[in-house]
């Protein structure tokens, strides 16, 4: 039988296999202050283990203590290994240094890179190929405006209805059409005005980044284009992007941020990855699409309108429900195109790599356009323009930011970042986000650079191989055995609406009151639901630090996780606003969101945050609430403390008291009316 101190050394070693160093320090330090005979060969393993974990953590002072210490153990093997530990944390010194420059950290070590360029790389199963995904969204929409085409034309008798429809889709595939053309001088003139966009020379830009002046000469040479029109932005939001009708006339834009956040080969993989988009024609066959999904919504608007003026009941009906077909389809239509952006995205990266033979450049670049985003949304008292109105367009989207830009903004390590990619990656909640999303999320994106540093035989940047191997190991029947259920309580609200209105049509037999009773006593049973299973008890919860709560692949936006954590608050979570009662809070491994309830509901929130907020800003806090994640990650708050005050929390109460509310307001409609 094992004693029960050893079972924390085996859970540790197991702990330090998986590189979940927290998990694995917090029990090996159990151990080693649970056992009494020092000189035991389990203590011995046990204190070896741990300057591992600590080293693997970065925190490399306390690793060397550890082996120093080791040093003068009379154990020979003790000694013998300590000896070789504090030699490779001294190479290691030497070797990963800071560097400060204009306040950006980064590792001189760098993953390597292709010793030629041009290598061909399989895109295996990394995203879907990007001929068939247009294929099937262009076909897919053209389907879809057939039908509902098809549907009016049998449907409406008269020819003047018929007639004025093929006149709407002519004249919408007309001024898509002028507007594909023109639209190029268009962005130019927008961009101009709002951005002071730089037109300038290939050697300008070789002056900020030679690699990316080469890389866009090679590459035009090989594919015979004409060099883009080359514009910089002086925003230090760090972006790219790529817009035009043809190859021949694409534009291609970069922020100045880009030069300040990244190194050289970094911009020259982001340029690759821009020219990719131009070689692949990808923009045109987006701006097919968005103009077909608009057709759709004409049907839509076209059907409603019809439907109210058409005399004849029935075939107003008949009008009205191919309306709401054709709204339909326009709903799945968004979802196609949005499914060709992302995919897009993956080719481009692909094509990046090969052109560079540097995929772990660009994964870095990821990572570090991330961290510039998050850094600069700190200092600016607004959302950027810039990054709102080019977010489909750019090489990042700046909504999957915040995660792995704060995860890089503290830890700065590689094997650090790469565990918050777990939950990108594994948790089938990652799936649903990325439904709205235009890019793919940022851990798959990084999980498929790796993949081509592999197969060109070069190691991969952020451990994603030690990230894979340990999500294979995870509990399947926890990560998807409740998923489709909590889907439905997550949507819980929205669901007792729909069963409350069918009810309410069943049982009201077409009585208005009856209807809207059943709608808000639907809405309310939903919401009381939702908030159950969202704030279980909160008794003694957890003590744990940020990098484990986003490195935790089970969590979800639903269930919430009872969670006790202590760091420094250091700004709002709105930044810039003066009166916002969100708070960021920072440990020595990350920064979350955190979110205050006033039980004043919002005019509660308003005066905390324009009266206390400011004044706990800068202070060391303890907090208390629930974690939950989504593409980010938050705490919805229920306590804070710091010095002698004591700050709560009432998100519970305001969902049960609207639940409650619906509820009560359904029943009374009902009764008095």
């Amino acid at each position: 039988m094992i004693p029960e101190t050893h079972k924390n050394l085996e859970a540790g070693l197991i702990a330090l296999q998986k590189e979940d160093y927290t998990e694995a320090i917090q029990l090996l330090k159990t151990f080693c202050q649970e056992t009494s005979d020092k000189n035991s060969l389990a203590y011995l393993h046990g204190h070896m283990a741990l300057a591992r974990a600590y080293r693997g953590d970065n925190q490399r002072d306390k690793a060397k203590a550890i082996a120093q210490a080791l040093q003068k153990h009379p154990n020979p093997e003790a000694k013998t290994w300590a000896d070789g530990f504090v030699s490779l944390l001294n190479t290691e010194e030497k070797t990963y240094k800071k560097v400060d420059n204009s306040n950006i950290h980064r590792l001189d070590i760098k993953a390597g890179r292709a010793p030629q360029i041009g290598i061909k790389l399989p895109a295996g199963n990394l995203g879907s190929n990007l001929l068939v995904s247009s294929v099937v969204t262009i076909v897919g929409l053209l389907g879809m405006v057939g039908a509902v085409c098809f549907a009016l034309f049998f449907i409406i008798d008269a020819k003047d209805p018929t007639t004025g429809v093929m006149v709407a889709i002519a004249f919408t595939l007309l001024l898509n059409a002028l507007m594909f053309f023109l639209s190029p001088l268009i962005m130019d003139m927008t961009q101009k005005w709002l951005y002071k966009t730089r037109w300038v020379t290939l050697p300008e830009i070789r002056r900020s980044s030679p690699e990316a002046a080469r890389v866009i000469e090679q590459v035009c040479a090989q594919k015979k284009l004409k060099t883009p029109k080359l514009g910089i932005i002086d925003d230090q939001n760090p972006t790219a992007f790529t817009y035009g009708s043809l190859p021949n006339t694409a534009r291609l834009i970069v922020s100045q941020g880009l030069f300040t956040y990244l190194d050289d080969d970094e911009v020259a993989t982001v340029y690759a990855h821009e020219l990719g988009h131009i070689v692949h024609w990808d923009f045109a066959v987006m701006t097919l699409a968005s103009t077909l999904v608009q057709v759709m919504y004409l049907f839509y608007l076209y059907g409603q309108k019809r439907s109210r003026s058409s005399g004849d009941d029935k075939l107003s009906g008949w009008i009205g429900a191919a309306s709401i077909v054709a709204y339909i389809f326009y709903f799945l239509g968004n979802y196609l195109t949005l499914y060709l952006s992302r995919t897009r995205e993956y080719f481009a990266d692909h094509f990046a790599s090969e052109v560079t033979g540097n995929p772990n450049g660009l994964a870095r670049a990821l990572v570090k356009i991330a961290y510039g985003l998050v850094e600069e949304g700190q200092k600016e008292n607004q959302p950027s323009y810039l990054l709102e109105s080019t977010r489909a367009l750019g090489i990042y989207d700046p909504k999957n930011a915040l995660t792995t830009g704060f995860t890089y903004s503290v830890a700065k390590v590689p094997h650090h970042v790469g565990r918050v990619f777990l939950w990108d990656l594994f948790n089938p909640w990652a799936w649903w986000s990325e439904l709205n999303s235009t890019h793919p999320l940022t851990g798959k994106r990084v999980r498929a650079l790796t993949t081509y540093a592999e197969k060109i035989g070069i190691g991969g940047e952020f451990n994603m191989a030690g990230v894979v191997k340990y999500g294979e190991t995870l509990d399947k029947r926890k990560l998807y055995g409740n998923f489709v259920l909590d889907v439905v309580l997550f949507n819980a609200p929205f669901i007792g609406s729909a069963i409350g209105l069918i009810l309410g049509l069943l049982i009201g037999k077409g009585n208005i009151t009856t209807i809207i009773s059943s709608i808000l006593i639907g809405l309310g049973m939903g919401s009381l639901i939702k908030t159950t299973v969202m704030f279980p008890e909160l008794e003694n919860p957890e003590k744990t630090d940020v990098l484990s709560l986003m490195s935790n692949p089970y969590a979800s936006p639903l269930r919430g996780i009872p969670v006790k954590l202590m760091g420094d608050l250091i700004g709002r979570g709105d930044a810039g606003y003066k009166f916002g009662s969100d708070l960021m809070l920072k440990d020595p491994k990350g920064i979350i969101f955190n979110r205050y309830s006033s039980r004043l509901g919002p005019l509660g929130n308003f005066l905390f945050g324009g009266q206390r907020v400011q004044k706990i800003i800068g202070q060391q806090v303890r907090v208390e609430g629930w974690f939950r994640r989504s593409i980010t990650g938050w705490v919805d708050l229920t306590y804070l403390s710091y010095k002698t005050t004591e700050i709560k929390s009432y998100p519970r109460f305001w969902a049960w008291l609207f639940g409650g509310s619906m509820v009560v307001l359904g029943i009374a409609i009902e009764v008095m009316l």
